[in-house]
């Protein structure tokens, strides 16, 4: 069985290398029917964080990703950890140095393993100088600790990242020492910005929690970073984590160095929201607002319901509804500057929109068709064409050059707002 583990440092928030690394851990384990096994790095007392953890297991939970068991804590093992360096001791293969722990390196040798990413890599010994076991100050050194873990656990496959090349063979020798056959080792290419730098600020956000914020769907976010390593094809550029866990395949595995690309993310979350219903949009959505401090007192689900199914298709975020969709909850928005010279500024502009109105206002039905004829034929007696009256309209009435259909946007708002608001430039 396969068994693979998932290790987070409780010192910061989760970091998207890291939540690929846990992306394509648990991706493994589902598709093969494995374990996927969580261990919490936490044996830096004075960084770690209790508050960092629990961030880091909520983010998990909402990309979607379960793991098996408990997890267990480096921090409540440091006696395991000193029991089994002193059996190196009692061997011969390790020594004290004043309070430390440090294990023999045997010069004069090769370390080879076969990375199932990059293929055979092979260390001098010579280049190795001995290992800390155990530091000064009776804790673990990360190398010795992840050993006796993974060995206790089961682990049978390693998946991490490329910074992690140099540990795996001092790693193996400590396997090695206790007779134990190391598990695969394989290491995925750091994340680049779009520019070939590492990733950093200025491409956009570094953590899972930033991009939650900001109002992108954890489906998004899972799709972007499964496409940073596996290249399920271009039919399945927009996948699922159930499609992904079904046509995983860890042999094809990239080893070249993948780029975030914020744009793109854009894209699949774009994607992603046009598959959800308007009613799962719903509860998100909300949130959004309520954290925007827009009024919701007596604002049906109703009306909300349908007013994301009519911006929903022009969302690249959750967030962006907020400032989308302000004038169907305020009167007082504001005007795009631009939008006034442009469509609102001559005095013939004006007397469109007062007729417009007055056109409007006869209406017996405000449906969607029967305010697009009544605006079409205006046009028509006019002598315009029908963006003469439309563009000047949809300022009008949500301050905004562009947006959703205008005469949908009409109609959800009410005859009585509209017919309030042309008539509110007219003066």
């Amino acid at each position: 069985m396969v068994v693979v583990r998932f290790a987070p440092s409780p010192t910061g928030f989760l970091h998207l290398g890291s939540a690929r690394t846990a992306l394509f851990n648990w991706l493994y384990a589902r598709h093969t029917g494995g374990r996927f096994l969580l261990r919490v790095e936490d044996t830096d007392k004075a960084r770690s964080d209790s508050r960092f953890l629990e961030e880091i297991l909520s983010d998990l939970r909402w990309l979607g990703l379960d793991w098996d068991g408990e997890p267990i804590y480096q921090s409540r093992r440091f006696a395991l950890y000193r029991k089994k360096a002193e059996e190196l001791v009692a061997s011969g293969k390790a020594y004290r140095e004043g309070e430390a722990i440090l294990f023999r390196v045997e010069k004069g040798r090769r370390i080879q393993y076969d990375d199932f990413i990059h293929g055979p890599i092979s260390v001098r010994t010579d280049d190795v100088k001995d290992q800390v076991l155990i530091k000064s100050d009776g804790s673990p050194s990360y190398n010795f600790a992840c050993v006796i873990d993974d060995a206790e656990l089961g682990i049978t496959h390693i998946l991490r990242g490329d910074d992690h090349i140099s540990n795996t063979p001092k790693q193996i020798l400590f396997y090695e020492a206790f007779g134990i056959v190391p598990p695969r080792f394989g290491h995925m290419p750091l994340i680049l910005g779009p520019d070939g730098a590492k990733l950093s600020k200025r491409h956009g956000g570094v953590s899972v929690e930033e991009y939650r914020k900001e109002g992108y769907l954890p489906e998004a976010l899972v799709n972007h970073l499964i496409l940073l390593g596996w290249y399920p094809g271009e039919e399945h550029e927009v996948i699922t984590l159930e499609e992904a866990v079904r046509m995983f395949d860890i042999n094809q595995m990239g080893d070249v160095q993948a780029r975030f690309d914020l744009q793109k993310l854009r894209w699949l979350n774009a994607a992603h929201i046009m598959k959800k219903t308007a009613s799962e949009l719903l509860p998100l959505i909300k949130g959004y607002l309520a954290e925007a401090g827009v009024p919701l007192d007596g604002v049906k689900d109703e009306f909300l319901l349908r007013l994301i199914e009519l911006y929903r298709i022009r969302l690249k975020t959750l967030r962006d509804f907020v400032p989308m969709t302000d004038c169907f909850f305020r009167d007082d928005f504001a005007v795009e500057e631009e939008g006034r010279k442009k469509f609102l500024s001559r005095p013939e502009d004006i007397a469109h929109i007062r007729l417009l109105a007055e056109r409007l206002e006869t209406l017996p039905s405000f449906s969607p068709a029967e305010i697009e004829a009544a605006c079409r034929n205006l046009a028509e007696e006019l002598g315009l064409k029908a963006a003469a009256l439309i563009h000047p309209a949809r300022l009008a009435i949500s301050g905004k050059s562009s947006g959703a259909g205008l005469f949908e946007m009409m109609e959800l708002l009410g005859k009585e707002k509209v017919l309030k608001r042309l008539r509110g430039v007219t003066r």
